[in-house]
């Protein structure tokens, strides 16, 4: 188990990093730390790592301090963005060194079986003699992964490891990195800002804005059941709809339609919303072309043709909507049509991002 206690970080020039965080990591599990750059995740990974030290707050494994422990003491495979191979070496030899140095020094053949099991593991037991400049991307991702397993650490951190290489090997790579830590059993802590990256590996995602952990969950929630207005933006593609309202009479208002707040309601949420200015959260899926009677009428200006559906791009007042559809729903540009919500779907949050529904 990892735990970060209260963490805090602050630069020289002054600049907080990190601000109190906190958040647990169970063993064997594989967490992304997700967030757009300047989050500080990467932070957070080379604190853990013994690389950069905390201003304050803690960091354990298995309920043990390891801020005063030398990095090369704290057990942990890192893979950098940049691979960071020896060039002069050979994929076999980048693999072998680490267990040829150090207090885990192997004898040669010991070394030699280890190594030759995880590169079978990995599947680069015919790149052995090449070196890392005659390797692609994906290979010398491998490479690295490997090398950072063979020396059987407890924890494996992957710092943006996929972000040189391209849209379909990337979705290769990532798949095979699940695949290798989850039958190794180790915990890892996988840095990126793709949240498809993060979604489709994690067992559970911790979603850093500006030094502070937004949510800690696992990938369905932060989709289905966001934080804050923040989560609700960041996490979903097509991004998620947002209108600013206001809540009067018993309706809310917008600057094309009102429509009761009851609707909007849902059971778990007992207290009735108060008058009062606040933002509207809607995924597109959950706006509806409808033929009878609807919440509002609008013409689409765009049609998005992504595989099994279709994305309407339209304008309601001064705000800019979409809707999905299936891609049997053979709607056209210029289309002009009656949409509702799925209301009980929708979030409502406070101006300042605060979600109360």
């Amino acid at each position: 188990m990892i735990e970060v206690i209260n963490l805090k970080k602050v630069f020289d020039n002054g600049f907080e990093a990190l601000k109190s965080v906190n958040f647990t990591i169970e063993k064997g599990d594989l967490v992304c730390l997700l967030g757009p750059s300047g989050c500080g995740k990467s932070t957070i990974l080379n604190m853990i790592a013994g690389l950069l030290t905390p201003t304050s707050g803690d960091v354990q494994f298995a309920g043990e301090s390891v801020v005063k422990t030398e990095p090369k003491d704290r057990n942990i495979g890192f893979v950098f963005q940049n691979y960071a191979l020896y060039p002069h070496m050979t994929t076999f030899e980048n693999v072998v060194f680490p267990l040829t140095v150090g207090k885990k020094k192997k004898t040669k053949e010991e070394a030699k079986e280890i190594a030759e099991k995880f590169m079978k593991l990995t599947n680069i037991e015919e790149l052995r003699d090449k070196k890392p400049g005659t390797l692609s991307g994906g290979q010398q991702q491998r490479v690295a992964i490997t090398r950072a397993l063979v020396q059987n650490p407890d924890v494996l951190l992957l710092d943006e490891p996929l972000s040189n290489l391209d849209a379909r090997l990337r979705l290769k790579i990532r798949e095979e990195i699940r695949r290798l830590v989850k039958e190794v059993g180790i915990t890892t802590i996988f840095v990126t800002h793709d949240q498809e990256e993060a979604l489709s590996i994690s067992d559970k995602i911790i979603l850093m804005n500006e030094g502070v952990v937004q949510q800690d969950d696992d990938p369905q929630n932060l989709y289905l059941e966001p934080a804050n207005l923040f989560v609700a933006q960041f996490i979903g593609n097509p991004i998620i709809n947002i209108l600013p309202v206001e809540v009067r009479d018993g309706q809310m208002h917008y600057e094309t339609f009102s429509v009761p707040v009851d609707r909007f309601v849902k059971e778990r949420f007992k207290a009735a919303m108060p008058d009062g200015k606040y933002v509207l959260g809607i995924r597109p899926e959950d706006v509806l072309p409808v033929a009878g009677e609807g919440a509002f009428a609008a013409t689409v200006h765009g049609v998005e043709l992504i595989g099994r559906e279709r994305i309407l791009n339209f304008e309601i007042g001064s705000h800019h909507l979409k809707s999905i559809v299936s891609i049997e729903n053979e709607i056209q540009e210029g289309a002009e049509l009656t949409f509702d919500f799925a209301y009980q779907k929708a979030f409502i949050f406070e101006e300042d991002g605060t979600r109360i529904y």
